[in-house]
C-alpha cells in the first residue's frame, strides 16, 4: 500500500482559490492512478478528480473548468488546484491511490486513503 498525507485545506471566501497537496510514500506510486474525493457532512464520499500515471486526467462535471489535478512522480506528490470555489465545495477532501487505474471515479478502485483535509468556502 501507499501512505498518503494531505495538506493545504482551509477557509476561503467564495470565488477564491486553494491548492491541496498529497504526499505519498511507499512503493509503486508512479504506476498508480491517483484520485481526489470529498465528503460533505451528511453526504456520501464523492469523486472529484483523478490522474493516471502518464498524466491523463478525469474530473467530475461539478468541478470541470475550476479544479485541476496534477502529479509529480519524482516528488511523489499529487496536487489539486481549486479555483472559483463555491460554498457547495465545502467538504473534507481525501487523496487516494488506486489499485489498478480502471474505474477511477469509483471508491472501490482505491486501496489507500489519506486522513483528509477540511476545505470550507464561505459566502
Amino acid at each position: 500500500q501507499v501512505q498518503l498525507v494531505e495538506s493545504g485545506g482551509g477557509l476561503v471566501q467564495a470565488g477564491g482559490s486553494l491548492r491541496l497537496s498529497c504526499a505519498a510514500s511507499g512503493r509503486d506510486f508512479s504506476r498508480r492512478a491517483m484520485g481526489w474525493f470529498r465528503q460533505a457532512p451528511g453526504k456520501e464520499r464523492e469523486f472529484v478528480a483523478a490522474i493516471w500515471s502518464g498524466g491523463s486526467t478525469y474530473s467530475a462535471n461539478s468541478v470541470k473548468g475550476r479544479f485541476t489535478i496534477s502529479r509529480d512522480n519524482a516528488k511523489n506528490t499529487v496536487d489539486l488546484q481549486m479555483n472559483n470555489l463555491k460554498p457547495e465545495d465545502t467538504a473534507v477532501y481525501y487523496c487516494a491511490a488506486s489499485k489498478g487505474g480502471g474505474y477511477v471515479y469509483r471508491l472501490y478502485e482505491y486501496d489507500s486513503w489519506g486522513q483528509g483535509t477540511q476545505v470550507t468556502v464561505s459566502q
